[in-house]
């Protein structure tokens, strides 16, 4: 195939231009043809795997020699089971039935007309990502499905990995006859600033910041255009007086087993002053085994030296690594209290036996999600349910929750006349 609608990408101006255009076409098209285009990007990743592969080392290559954080290389780093997987996704998507014009009722009616609602697309997308090659073509099937044309802006330490996936992609879209400026990267060779995309609120519905907190902040404090945050890390746990050991070690283990990005991993504790000294200490050290680090407030600093002391800053800050800190509270009031404040605010989560510490929990918590006695674990692609996610979002505007097939879409009221006036 050839890349010229890639390569002659010089500014965001241009693409998001294009995208527009590419956007008025796909709103048109029917379910049928985006499942099949969804089938064919399937298969284009898996035929352009070894290619996928080789330009990700390259990457990873390019990235120690700047000797790019650790954790950014984790993320950076495809596998073949990681491509499998993305494939599976697009393949489960094109099976899933077409959201768009989805007809509902409406919540009020006008005299002598019939009032419904239909759910359409929003237009163009843009998603501003960091390392996460795979993320990408994820985003392109979510968008695909729901007739939405997408601009990826990637960091520079995946440039290649995401060149050489939208290259597989954009084959399909020309293979299936559907626009190719329906899915565009901005290479971060061409120097283009996330500033200069985000400000194009005349082309561009919606902006999708995934990664760090700072990238996610800085997207938030510059964008024009709508932007749905997500969020991943800082999530929190109270353990009641009454609550289960086993539970809260299993919940915690399981909450970072999300890979390749902890999105929903459980990182601060707020554990009940009559909880046993012993327990904590059988907690503490099967956590160590699995090779986390423990911190914990002054209080229990002061009783177990062993332990490294948080500081005040952390308790709203994600650590996004294998690190858990606690800290102790005296009731429910104030575990709630405390995760309103410092929680970032998607995903937390109650140990307890109590029915009325869970219901108090779940109302009280002002998060996206609260978990009572089950792991937060993030799914992107749930064993059970229709549901493919793109990733958690904790703020209360466009959408909040789980990022999925709705969340790109927008709803349209239709009053229809019957001729009387």
């Amino acid at each position: 195939m050839t890349t010229d609608s890639l390569n002659s990408i010089s500014d965001p101006l241009v693409a998001a231009r294009r995208a527009y255009q590419a956007s008025v076409e796909l709103s048109i098209t029917k379910g049928t043809e985006r499942s099949r285009t969804l089938q064919a990007m399937a298969a284009a990743l898996k035929r352009d795997a070894d290619i996928i592969l080789e330009a990700n080392t390259l990457d990873l290559e390019a990235s120690r020699e700047m000797a790019v954080p650790g954790l950014i290389l984790e993320w950076l780093k495809l596998t073949p089971e990681r491509i499998q997987a993305t494939v599976q996704i697009l393949q489960r998507l094109a099976e899933l039935s077409d959201p768009i014009r989805r007809v509902m009722n409406a919540s009020y009616q006008v005299e002598n007309s019939q009032v419904y609602c239909q759910l359409m697309p929003l237009g163009t997308i843009a998603l501003i990502y960091e390392a996460f090659p795979e993320l990408g073509a994820i985003a392109a099937g979510l968008c695909i499905k729901t007739g939405n044309s997408l601009i990826l802006k990637g960091s520079s330490e995946a440039s290649n990995s995401n060149e050489a996936i939208v290259t597989s992609l954009q084959s399909a879209l020309q293979q299936t006859q559907m626009p190719v400026n329906a899915l565009q990267l901005l290479s971060s060779e061409q120097g283009t600033s996330i500033r200069d995309l985000i400000t194009l609120d005349q082309y561009i519905n919606l902006i999708i910041p995934y990664g760090r907190p700072s990238l996610v902040q800085q997207v938030v404090r510059q964008a024009t255009a709508p932007v749905l945050k997500s969020a991943m890390g800082n999530c929190y746990l109270y353990w009641s007086h009454n609550g289960s050991l086993d539970i809260a070690r299993w919940m915690i283990l399981d909450s970072h087993e999300s890979e390749p990005d902890p999105v929903n991993a459980i990182e601060k504790v707020l554990i009940h002053r009559n909880q046993k000294p012993s327990s904590l200490t059988m907690l503490w050290n099967s956590l160590k085994e699995k090779g986390f680090e423990i911190k914990g407030d002054a209080e229990l600093v002061a009783d177990f030296p062993d332990l490294r002391l948080v500081s005040d800053a952390e308790w709203n800050q994600a650590y996004l690594t294998k690190t858990v800190a606690f800290k102790v509270v005296n009731s429910i009031e104030e575990a709630i209290a405390w995760i309103n404040q410092y929680s970032s605010g998607h995903a937390d989560c109650l140990v307890t036996e109590s029915y009325q510490e869970s219901r108090q929990f779940a109302l009280g918590v002002n998060s996206a999600s609260t978990y009572i006695n089950a792991s937060p674990r993030f799914y992107r692609y749930p064993k059970q349910g229709d549901g493919i996610f793109l990733g958690m979002s904790n703020q209360k505007g466009h959408r909040r929750g789980l990022i999925g097939l709705e969340s790109l879409t927008t709803l349209k009221h239709i009053v229809q006349g019957i001729g009387k006036f």
